[in-house]
């Protein structure tokens, strides 16, 4: 029987959504509450429900695949699905789900798709003392997929009782490496080493003491979490090695331009140092953007790690290493190393932006001097124009005067000799008389009319 586990088909009181023809947008219709809905509520209500913890027998053999998928291919894969179960008439998953289950008989399947990675976990009963003698249901004639990507997670778990074991814990696992410890209040009792096998999977030992199908099921889902997100988490490890001597050259090229910010003395050579600046401003820029996501998928997904961990109750056994202490000795540090890469960069565009902004300094304080210079030569030039237009000024009113006297001069002639009694009439009198009084009132007038221009302006 086929157990479809969308949540979005199980909300009370779900949103109804229509698709236009013609504009293509979607409408909400009013809910049984009688109210209208946001569009997406049922998504956001649903959620919660997307991927559920289902009960999971004991004995159980898992085999749990992970491929990181882009876009495109999540969505032929989402195709794929929908054509396997339509092939063998069973229920298809929506077209925008991200979670269904099959029972094919043997094998059940659950398939899940997440932002950038998809699972898919067979299991079928385990009918065997052996815990990894289940062969992989790849090579079942009745399981057959096409992985939708390329294959990053790969595992091997055994749900058995404790009691059924034939051999040792130790004897299924490598001794140096081995991580043994007690969950779900002592119910159960995890065991691996966290290395690939022969066959290419992880194996995970999951012994049940008492444990009841529901906690079997969800310590399952839990435990294949932890591995899965483990390695994704580790996938930020060879782009922060990567990158690490790039990010080395740069802090040695930031340290050079630093230290001859101060022996600059020409501001050509100034604009080359910030022209040098930029471009590497552009390369360190271009760098954080191509591997942010990254290694901001590297934290989010070691709280997963964290937080799975927590969820199944850790307890240490006896004469083991536990999960959480290997992880400190080998998952933290190279958590710790993606982080620490991360900071460098941040760094460094933090020291680039303070050369830049050091280097612009210079260059505006040279600017600035010039500026001051410039102003204090044409403060000169303005105080020899003025006195040059002085003396001009000086030389026109002498020289209008003159003119002016000279006019005068005649004037007082001709009317000497137009006078009744020319001996009492002297020309040259008049004429030194007006001297003074034509230079004073030529004076005066080009005075109002220089300060009459000084007031327009």
């Amino acid at each position: 029987m086929v157990d479809v586990a969308d949540g979005t088909d199980k909300v009370a009181g779900s949103v109804a959504r229509t698709e236009d023809d013609q504009s293509g947008k979607m409408h909400a219709k009013h809910s049984a509450i009688g109210f209208e809905e946001h569009h997406e509520r049922t998504s956001v209500l649903g959620e919660l429900h997307a991927r559920p913890l289902l009960p999971t027998k004991i004995p159980r053999a898992v085999f749990h695949f992970g491929f990181i998928t882009s876009e495109a291919e999540a969505a032929e894969d989402r195709a794929r699905i929908a054509d396997m179960a339509k092939a063998r008439g069973l229920p298809t998953p929506d077209a925008h789900d991200k979670y269904h289950r099959f029972d094919f008989g043997r094998w059940d399947l659950r398939w899940e798709q997440h932002t950038e990675f998809t699972t898919y976990t067979w299991s079928t009963s385990l009918s065997t003392d052996e815990p990894f003698a289940m062969a992989n249901p790849l090579k079942d004639g009745d399981v057959q997929f096409k992985a939708p990507g390329p294959l990053i997670v790969a595992v091997n778990l055994a749900l058995t009782d404790r009691t059924k074991l034939s051999a040792p814990v130790a004897d299924y696992f490598k001794p140096d490496s081995l991580c043994v410890i007690k969950a779900v209040d002592g119910q159960a009792r995890i065991a691996t080493d966290f290395v690939v096998d022969t066959a290419g999977f992880t194996r995970i030992l999951v012994e049940s003491k008492g444990m009841s199908e529901t906690h079997a099921g969800r310590l399952v889902q839990r435990v294949l979490e932890i591995e899965t997100y483990r390695t994704l988490a580790l996938l930020g490890l060879p782009k922060a090695r990567s990158i690490a001597p790039e990010l080395g050259r740069m802090e040695a090229g930031i340290a050079e331009i630093t230290s001859n910010i101060a022996a600059v003395d020409d501001h050509l050579d100034s604009h080359t140092l910030l022209r040098h600046l930029g471009r590497m401003a552009a390369d360190i820029e271009a760098l954080s953007a191509k591997n942010s996501f990254r290694f901001s998928a590297t934290r989010a997904y070691y709280d997963l790690v964290e937080s799975r961990i927590k969820s199944i109750q850790e307890q240490p056994d006896a004469g083991h290493v536990s999960i959480t202490a290997f992880f400190n000795r080998r998952l933290v540090p190279a958590i710790e190393t993606c982080n620490a890469v991360e900071a460098r960069q941040e760094r460094l565009s933090l020291q680039l932006a303070r050369a830049a902004d050091l280097l612009r300094t210079g260059i505006q304080f040279d600017l600035e001097q010039q500026n001051r210079d410039l102003l204090e030569s044409m403060d000169r030039r303005a105080k020899l124009q003025l006195r040059l237009q002085q003396t001009v000024e000086g030389l026109s009113v002498a020289a209008i005067s003159y003119y002016i006297v000279g006019l005068i001069t005649y004037l007082a002639k001709g009317l000497a000799d137009l006078s009744p009694t020319p001996e009492r009439f002297s020309p040259t009198i008049v004429t030194a008389l007006s001297v003074p009084l034509v230079i004073g009132g030529v004076w005066y007038i080009t005075r109002r009319l220089k300060d009459r221009y000084v007031d327009d302006q």
